[in-house]
């Protein structure tokens, strides 16, 4: 049985959203009952931002025993599709969650212009024929009131009939609106008349086709969708705050009983080197400046899954930010850390050799090879171990390799320097082999076969050890390595062509790079450590005979 010390270190753990939901139900609002909904505009694709919002409303629903819905505000043929529900729906359950219920608002067109219609007969809405430029002069300023549309003293019967012919497509786009009569003087200017209802013939809507011709607005739409389904805790971003009166007002005109939906803020998800607008993120998609909505260098749910962030790095993050009332631009170092976090101790470790030159071991047996055994990783005793060919030929990194090299350099030159190959021997450099243009193509070695790691003879100290794949047995892969999207900490916040300020270094891609001969069946989502490089995820890309990988994460920060 908890006390009530218990339940105060239980709050002292919680978000603040989270303590206004357990204090709700200590109160018995809404009967004690807990229901939230995640509800995305289906055009585009989720971004880290709606993971947040994804794991608050998901979250408390979990926490509190309540259900969550996933809601399509689909108010906007002209932007909607079909293909953003699809990648919608898969986002979500990737991250790890399950709706109790799929809504769509289309599915409260009918009782949403039946409220309309109600609103008019009762003399709280009107029918406006004035220009967009026109209405927005009309509201006035935040510190000056706004003056009345000369159409907002219509009889009832005018703006029944104006509004009904506006829903038969009798008017062309934008000629006519239906507002709420509220008050144009009112301080706040969310109040000063809303758009209801606007007109819209030119698209089809992805459900109901042709059959509407009027669209609810969000704020008319959002609070009587919350009303509808039952929900008691509509938890939005902090822009919708300013909104929240306009939200109760308008659920204050029908509703009939003491249940009430409530609406509360948390502060939206920045991160630093990148955009989180989705009109921004288009722009970026349809000129081609990234390679679609899954690019990994994208801050989308797909382009994170592509890249090889898994569901648990990202919630991981989320968490450790945390929910508040106050807006911030978290580093983008805080999700890479979680990514190598998670995947540290389920990445299986190998060597990958990125720009591979050919070291042959002259004294090595020739024609002979042998198998070793390699941990699949140390920091995970269930990891098992894999087979690795080792031979005369390996290739190793151009870089771990000076035909003159000073004092500070401890990897394979010439001059009786010990190196150790990983897992396999001790070598040491006799000399190398150039091509026309004096660049290293072929080093020399001799190896201690009294070395071989996992013997006595093994627990030789060297001052390095380099990696290396064996020449006959290993891949061919092509490896794109990612940097941040934009060159700039905020680009939002930078005057100008936001495009201007993308990151010319922010892929690379790398090809004739060879792996271990135990990738050569890598699927599309495998996750890799390559050794003294990073954590690598196998491409969606990748096919028969083509390996493809992207580096998710460097190793370090």
């Amino acid at each position: 049985m908890s006390t009530k010390s218990d339940v105060k270190e239980e709050k002292k753990n919680l978000n603040f959203i989270e303590q206004i939901v357990m204090g709700d139900v200590e109160k018995g609002l809404n009967g004690g009952r807990v229901q939230t909904r995640f509800p995305p505009e289906p055009n585009g694709y989720l971004h880290i931002g709606h993971a947040k919002a994804i794991c608050l409303d998901f979250g408390i629903a979990e926490r509190f025993g309540g259900k969550c819905n996933l809601r399509f505000d689909d108010t906007n043929p002209v932007k909607e599709d079909v293909e953003y529900v699809d990648s919608i729906q898969e986002d979500i359950k990737w991250l790890g969650y399950q709706w109790e219920n799929i809504y769509y608002a289309s599915d409260y067109f009918q009782q949403l212009y039946d409220l309309a219609i109600r609103f008019i007969k009762e003399g709280k809405a009107y029918v406006d024929e004035q220009s967009a430029e026109e209405i927005a002069k009309q509201k006035g300023t935040p510190t000056t009131p706004g003056t009345n549309s000369p159409y907002r003293d219509r009889s009832i019967e005018e703006n029944l009939d104006l509004f009904e012919r506006m829903s038969k497509g009798e008017f062309p786009d934008g000629s006519m609106i239906l507002r709420a009569k509220i008050d144009m003087a009112h301080p706040n200017m969310h109040f000063r008349d809303p758009i209801m209802y606007r007109i819209i013939t030119s698209h089809p809507h992805h459900r109901t086709g042709n059959q509407w011709k009027v669209y609810p607005m969000y704020d008319f739409a959002h609070g009587q969708s919350d009303y509808f389904e039952g929900v008691t805790h509509s938890l939005c971003t902090l822009e919708f705050e300013v909104h929240r009166p306009l939200y109760d007002y308008y659920i204050d005109q029908f509703a009939t009983d003491e249940y009430r939906p409530k609406q509360r803020e948390f502060n939206r998800l920045n991160i630093t080197y990148t955009v989180m607008s989705k009109r921004k993120m288009l722009q970026l998609v349809q000129e081609g400046l990234v390679r679609g909505w899954d690019d990994p260098r994208m801050p989308t749910i797909c382009g994170l899954r592509r890249r090889g962030y898994t569901p648990e790095s990202i919630r991981s993050f989320i968490n450790k930010i945390g929910y508040t009332k106050y807006e911030a631009l978290n580093d983008v170092s805080l999700l890479e850390a979680a990514a190598r976090e998670d995947l540290k101790p389920r990445a299986t470790r190998v060597c990958a050799i990125l720009d591979p030159i050919k070291l042959v071991i002259t004294n090595y047996p020739e024609g002979t090879t042998e198998d070793l055994v390699m941990e699949n990783n140390p920091d995970n005793e269930t990891a098992g171990t894999r087979v690795v060919p080792f031979g005369r030929e390996v290739y190793i990194e151009r870089g771990d390799f000076r035909e003159e090299a000073d004092k500070d350099f401890y990897r394979l030159s010439p001059g009786g320097r010990e190196v150790r190959l990983k897992g396999a021997y001790i070598i040491q450099a006799t000399g190398c082999e150039k091509d026309a243009e004096g660049n290293v193509t072929t080093v020399y070695a001799t190896y201690d076969p009294n070395t071989k790691s996992g013997t006595e003879g093994g627990n030789k100290k060297v001052k390095s050890t380099i990696n290396w794949v064996d020449v006959n047995t290993s891949v061919e892969a092509e490896i794109r390595l990612y940097d941040r999207l934009f060159a700039v900490e905020n680009p939002s916040a930078e005057e100008g062509d936001f495009r201007d300020l993308l990151n010319p270094e922010s892929m690379k891609v790398i090809t004739g790079a060879r792996v271990e001969k135990s990738l050569a069946d890598a699927k599309p989502g495998d996750k890799y450590q390559f050794l003294k490089i990073g954590y690598f995820n196998t491409d969606l890309d990748t096919k028969d005979g083509q390996l493809v990988f992207n580096r998710t994460v460097s190793l370090k920060g």
